[in-house]
């Protein structure tokens, strides 16, 4: 780091009293945080393409909340049920996205793990169904389709993507 008279002492500047970790450090992080995670827009675009996906996006949360929004062409398990369901609604050897309501809720956390111990290789869709409806992406209800606008603070307008 280049000190500068702007630049705080680090044993008195919040954000780095601990320091970063080393950039090998930061990548290994980052990039297993990348094998575990996927973010919304990501699985948008993957299930729009033709073709198959390589992956079953999974609805971790209760059955009201699946009616009353869910992504189209999720499977619908919640966590509890995933021991003794999980055999019979889904491919072993089919990668998992699961997701539940948004940043506030582990439930897709649990239900991650709960496959993990399972034998499925699995994903947690970052934001949850909060930000798929956030963003703009179509979903199911009870009643049938919906779909917000997009909240310009969680993704563009104007834009297909978010460019990142």
């Amino acid at each position: 780091m280049v000190m500068n008279s702007r630049t705080p002492a680090t044993a008195d500047h919040p954000v780095l009293r601990v320091p970063p970790a080393s950039p090998a450090a930061a990548a290994a992080y980052f990039g297993a945080s990348l094998a575990f995670h996927a973010d919304v827009s990501d699985v948008a675009a993957a299930l729009a393409a033709d073709g198959d996906p390589g992956f079953v996006v999974l609805d971790s949360r209760s059955t009201a909340s699946w009616d009353q929004g869910h992504i189209p062409g999720a499977v619908h398990l919640p966590t509890a049920l995933i021991p003794e369901q999980a055999a019979a609604l889904l491919d072993p050897a089919v990668p998992v996205v699961t997701y539940c309501w948004g940043p506030g809720c582990n439930g897709s956390t649990r239900a991650a793990l709960g496959l993990a111990q399972l034998g499925y290789q699995v994903k947690e869709m970052l934001g949850g169904f909060e930000y798929w409806a956030r963003e703009g992406f179509a979903y199911e209800t009870w009643e049938g389709g919906a779909r917000r606008a997009a909240d310009p603070l969680t993704a563009p307008v104007d834009a297909a993507d978010c460019g990142c």
